[in-house]
């Protein structure tokens, strides 16, 4: 549903996307992560058909962002990360609009309108003039307009970027809605375990350049090749570390107040010996549980020196 092949923009010397390749299927979820200035914006203005690459080519569908956009600008709504409203108009009234700049007609536009409406529970808005809402409420008005046409492609530039906690959760659920519709998404973030949460692939982009693209649970065992197990017994801890300490898959072992933290070797999959190790010394297990890696860490793993 969306391809690119070395895309890229430079401006002078400076590359803003460099040699930029993406194959996202119908359905795909695709979290792209970066920081600041690392071309998240210009890949997808480029895609939008709103800037014009220095050169690479780019798909939507089967239509070429050079010679289809018309076609493309059917398929697809782009989200800003910043847009305006309109200071005289209600929702309802903005949102019509907006449904006759895509000549929606009669009938239709306010049914289209109040789908929209419904789909991201502004219902009881529509009334209200839209410089009047929240911060959270824009967003999602934003994300109605560009529903208004049934896009097949949605991409969204930081949509959760300055909303409190509560209108974070209330963006996420829409997006896992609009992932339930078939749509595909691409979807720029610095909220990494949302991202985590709701998409399939990610990919992490720095300085213009792609350094990860693969799905969720692959980029997870990139970053953690060596398991960390949390575990704790009924008694004195340092007989279990003891006893841990011997077993050729354990690395080495932290011991905290209330538990033992168990690096294992690189690469080890397979460690459900370890309880019966401690059992049949007699030990009673009272945690045993793998560390969980969020999407953050993995960030910070994979991203490490090369920003510096």
């Amino acid at each position: 549903m969306i391809k690119t092949l070395d895309l890229t923009k430079k401006y002078g010397d400076f590359f803003a996307v460099k040699k930029l390749d993406l194959d996202l299927s119908k359905g795909d979820v695709f979290g792209f992560i970066g920081p600041n200035g690392a071309g998240k914006t210009t890949t997808m203005r480029m895609l939008a058909t709103l800037l014009d690459p220095t050169w690479g080519e780019a798909y939507i569908g089967d239509y070429s962002i050079y010679t289809h956009t018309r076609e493309i600008r059917r398929m697809v709504g782009y989200m800003p990360d910043f847009f305006g409203v309109y200071d005289d108009m209600k929702v309802i009234e903005y949102l019509e609009f907006f449904a006759a700049c895509y000549r929606i007609e009669g009938r239709a536009r306010r049914e289209v309108c109040d789908r929209v409406l419904d789909l991201v529970d502004l219902e009881f808005k529509r009334h209200a003039q839209a410089n009047t809402l929240s911060r959270g409420q824009t967003q999602r008005l934003g994300l109605a307009r560009v529903m208004l046409h049934d896009p097949q492609v949605l991409l969204l530039d930081e949509p959760a970027s300055g909303l409190d906690p509560r209108a974070r959760i209330k963006m996420r659920e829409l997006i896992k809605r609009l992932r339930d519709l078939g749509k595909t998404i691409m979807v720029s973030s610095h909220i990494l375990p949302e991202l985590a949460d709701i998409c399939n692939k990610i990919g992490i982009i720095e300085r213009g350049e792609l350094i990860v693209n693969a799905d969720v649970a692959e980029v997870m065992r990139q970053v953690r090749r060596q398991p960390v197990l949390n575990i704790a017994v009924a008694g004195p801890l340092q007989q279990a570390a003891r006893l841990l300490e011997s077993d050729a898959k354990v690395e080495k072992i932290e011991e905290k107040p209330d538990h033992l933290v168990v690096t294992l070797v690189a690469d080890t999959v397979d460690y459900s010996h370890l309880p019966t190790l401690l059992i049949q010394a007699g030990h009673q297990l009272t945690l045993f549980k793998e560390e969980e890696i969020n999407l953050e860490t993995a960030f910070m793993l994979l991203t490490q020196g090369i920003s510096a």
